[in-house]
C-alpha cells in the first residue's frame, strides 16, 4: 500500500487483483453488503427498520408537544386544523416522494423545489424508510438494476474482444 488513503502500488494499467467492470454503488448504512447479502445485510435491515421506526415514534412525539403547545397558546380552532392538515399532508407527500425514489433515480430539480415540503413531512419520510427495510434495503433495488445493467454492458463489451488482433491470422 502507499501512503496515500485509498491508492495501492499497483502501477497503472494492471489489474492487481481487483475485478474489472462496474463496480456497485453503496447504499446508506449498507455500504455495497446488499450485492450478495453478506457481510451483516440482514442485522443491518433489521437496525435500519427500527432505527426509523424508532425515529418516526420520536417525531411524532416531538410533533404531539407542538400541537400541545398550540393549545396552551390557545390559537384557536383555525390554527390548530391548519397546521395540523399541514402536517398530514406533507408528510403523506414525503411518504410518496420517498416510496417512489427507491425504484427510479428522483429529478434533481424536482428534489430541490419539494426540500422545504419534505423537510415539514419528515415523519412521513421516515415511515416509507421503515416500510421499504421490512422488504429490502431501501434503494435496493434500483441499485441492482443499474449495477445488473451496467454488468451485462461490460460482459458484453469484453467478451466481442478476445487476444490481440495484430497477431490475427490472415486467410490466404
Amino acid at each position: 500500500m502507499s501512503d496515500e488513503p485509498g491508492t495501492t502500488d499497483t502501477p497503472a494499467g494492471s489489474t492487481g487483483g481487483t475485478p474489472s467492470g462496474p463496480r456497485p454503488e453503496p447504499l446508506r448504512f449498507f455500504g455495497t453488503s446488499w450485492v450478495n447479502h453478506g457481510n451483516g445485510y440482514a442485522a443491518r435491515r433489521a437496525g435500519v427498520a427500527v432505527g426509523s421506526l424508532a425515529a418516526a415514534v420520536a417525531s411524532a412525539l416531538v410533533l404531539r408537544f407542538a400541537y400541545q403547545g398550540l393549545q396552551i397558546a390557545d390559537t384557536g380552532s383555525f390554527v390548530t386544523v391548519l397546521v395540523v392538515a399541514m402536517f398530514a399532508i406533507c408528510s403523506a407527500l414525503a411518504f410518496r416522494n420517498t416510496w417512489d425514489s427507491f425504484g427510479a433515480r428522483p429529478d434533481p430539480d424536482r428534489q430541490a423545489s419539494l426540500r422545504g415540503l419534505l423537510a415539514i413531512g419528515f415523519v412521513g419520510s421516515l415511515l416509507a424508510y421503515f416500510f421499504r427495510s421490512l422488504i429490502e434495503a431501501p434503494g435496493e433495488k434500483l441499485h441492482r438494476e443499474e449495477y445488473e445493467k451496467a454488468r451485462e454492458e461490460h460482459d458484453r463489451r469484453s467478451v466481442r474482444r478476445t487476444g490481440n488482433p495484430s497477431k490475427k491470422r490472415r486467410r490466404k
